[in-house]
């Protein structure tokens, strides 16, 4: 409950600028007895709602079992409120209505907030709002799905703001009027993007405390939708089989013969044995296949975790980033919705077939970036930068800037065309190299840096052992002795790649973009069906895509990413998607 008091003011704090910085944390033991007394102040004295008492203490039972959270303006308790989990023995509004009246269930994820007050001096700079939110967070990140509030009818604007509604009933307690009011936390969810540049200058000037971030971190999606159709239980895993997992871009053809000859003859032991803690074999393994020294080589449970340990070790919000658009979207997510970096972006036009303007790029490294991503061959577009024309831009770049290369598909442009010698012999070139598509090990999870063994040696110490699992790290080490054997597969996946954007642009009228990898970009007629439809339309027969709306500013509702599959995949993707024009 929000309280409009009329208390007397201290004068030191009657003008507090709106601009303070607002600490806010979960109360102490000292916090709630200064709680107590301000709600007798307020509550009994003020409101009437309560008998003032001699102690000048105003508590109850639920105390005991609520969370109060406070904030606290140079070092004064502006304001707070309280929470009641599902497991306290009672609700405040147990009192004036019987919950077989309410219009939702009270189960293990409702929670109810209380006592939201403010003082009077903190009064007009959202900080009502910005306890309400902080409830909200406290909730959703419980895993509760819905809260339960009793609100004043003078200050009912307030809740509605915040995505509270009434449910039809009210109470008078003492002198005050209140309604109950509930909301579902997805609703509140969206009610928040509606406030997102209010929130955006609360988080500038609140000292967060909590447990949990002030924002609910975003989710990456990265494709594989597929899973929806097989069952992410793993009951009916023979679905494989009817499904064409073009969403993701896993490899079409299997491990190795010995990787798979080895793991059938040991798994029962390699699924039950620890693994070498260090991954020295993997290590070993790596460094010989590119030439480079075991100091140069870090390794990681896929790409995707020497991103988050990788960069968020090295930047902070105060970082500046650059990275090309469109790109592999986890970069975005984790420099934007992860760190919270100023991140630019190397826009990559349809007109040039999204190839990177070297000289703007080199432009735009003498700009002192702190990091600098290149994907190369880039995703979605599948366009490659030839290494020495980027050894080249490289050379000039500031040292003090970071280069992070993701040469994640750089295996299907040919042998020489890695920048890893390059990249161990500098100052500032990281190459992150997943051994998933091109080894056909995404099930697996596997990937290393490569880089000067000073990049690496902090990197390190934040490495937990065992890191990769002992059947991926026998795998990877049978997978690097088997060169014959993956070369010859990323030929044929050259020649699979032409052959399907060709048949894409000829059956479909489809615009295919000359890509180099294991996929391909591609823009549908602007007079036809969008991306979205396609793959919503696909879905259907058992062919997932890869909408890619959401992968670059400027790909437009009509651009969808397909995988490179074997000639008869390849061929009933064409059949389902001509069927489906």
């Amino acid at each position: 409950m929000i309280t409009t008091s009329r208390l007397p003011a201290s004068p030191a704090l009657v003008h507090a600028p709106v601009n303070d910085r607002i600490v806010l944390a979960p109360a102490t033991i000292a916090d709630r007895e200064e709680i107590y007394r301000l709600r007798h102040q307020v509550y009994a004295t003020e409101l009437h709602q309560h008998t003032p008492n001699p102690q000048s203490r105003l508590t109850d039972s639920l105390d005991p079992h609520n969370t109060y959270l406070v904030a606290r303006i140079r070092g004064t308790l502006a304001g707070f409120i309280s929470l009641t989990p599902p497991t306290a023995p009672a609700y405040s509004i147990d009192k004036y209505i019987d919950r077989n009246d309410l219009p939702f269930a009270c189960d293990a994820s409702l929670y109810e907030v209380r006592l939201l007050t403010v003082l009077p001096a903190f009064r007009g700079c959202n900080l009502a709002t910005l306890l309400m939110y902080a409830a909200f967070r406290w909730v959703e990140s419980h895993g509760g799905t819905r809260i339960v509030a009793i609100g004043r009818r003078e200050v009912l604007d307030l809740y509605l703001k915040a995505g509270l509604k009434p449910f039809g009933r009210s109470v008078r307690s003492g002198a005050v009027d209140y309604e109950f009011l509930h909301m579902t936390i997805a609703e509140g969810r969206a009610n928040l993007s509606t406030l997102s540049d209010l929130f955006t200058r609360m988080e500038e000037r609140t000292d967060w405390r909590l447990a949990f971030p002030f924002r609910q971190p975003a989710s990456c999606f990265h494709g594989g939708a597929f899973f929806d159709a097989i069952g992410d239980d793993f009951a009916t895993l023979e679905r494989h089989h009817t499904i064409i997992n073009a969403d993701v871009l896993d490899a079409w053809f299997p491990s190795a013969p010995g990787v798979l000859e080895t793991l059938h003859a040991h798994l029962p032991w390699l699924l039950r044995t620890s693994p070498p803690t260090d991954c020295h074999g993997v290590i070993t393994a790596v460094a010989t296949a590119r030439g480079v020294s075991p100091a140069n080589i870090l390794p990681g449970a896929g790409s995707s975790d020497l991103i988050f340990r990788a960069l968020r070790h090295w930047l902070t919000p105060a970082s500046h980033v650059l990275i090309l658009d469109p790109t592999y979207g986890e970069y975005a997510h984790v420099l934007e919705k992860v760190i919270g970096c100023t991140v630019d972006r190397l826009t990559l036009r349809r007109e040039d077939n999204y190839a990177v303007d070297l000289d703007r790029l080199a432009a735009a490294l003498a700009d002192d970036y702190d990091l600098v991503v290149l994907v190369n061959p880039n995703s979605p577009t599948g366009r490659h930068i030839p290494r020495e024309r980027l050894i080249e831009i490289l050379r000039h770049a500031p040292q003090t800037t970071r280069i992070w290369v993701d040469e994640t598909y750089v295996d299907f442009t040919g042998p020489d065309q890695t920048l890893e010698p390059f990249a161990a012999a500098s100052e500032n070139i990281i190459v992150c190299k997943s051994l998933s598509k091109v080894y056909a090990l995404s099930g697996a999870r596997a990937a290393y840096l490569c880089a000067g063994a000073h990049q690496l040696e902090a990197l390190r110490a934040i490495t937990p052992p065992w890191v990769i699992g002992l059947p991926t790290q026998v795998a990877v080490v049978r997978a690097l002795a088997a060169s014959d054997y993956y070369t010859a597969r990323w030929a044929e996946t050259h020649v699979l790649r032409l052959d399907l954007a060709s048949a894409l642009g000829e059956r479909l009228g489809w615009e295919v973009l000359p890509g180099i990898a294991n996929f391909l970009l591609c823009h549908l007629p602007p007079d036809g069906p969008r991306a979205s439809e396609v793959v919503r339309a696909a879905r259907q027969h058992g062919l997932f895509l890869r909408d890619a709306a959401l992968m670059g500013s400027g790909l437009g509702t009509h651009a969808l990413r397909i995988a490179v599959k074997d000639a008869a995949t390849n061929t009933r993707m064409l059949e389902i998607l001509a069927a489906g024009r």
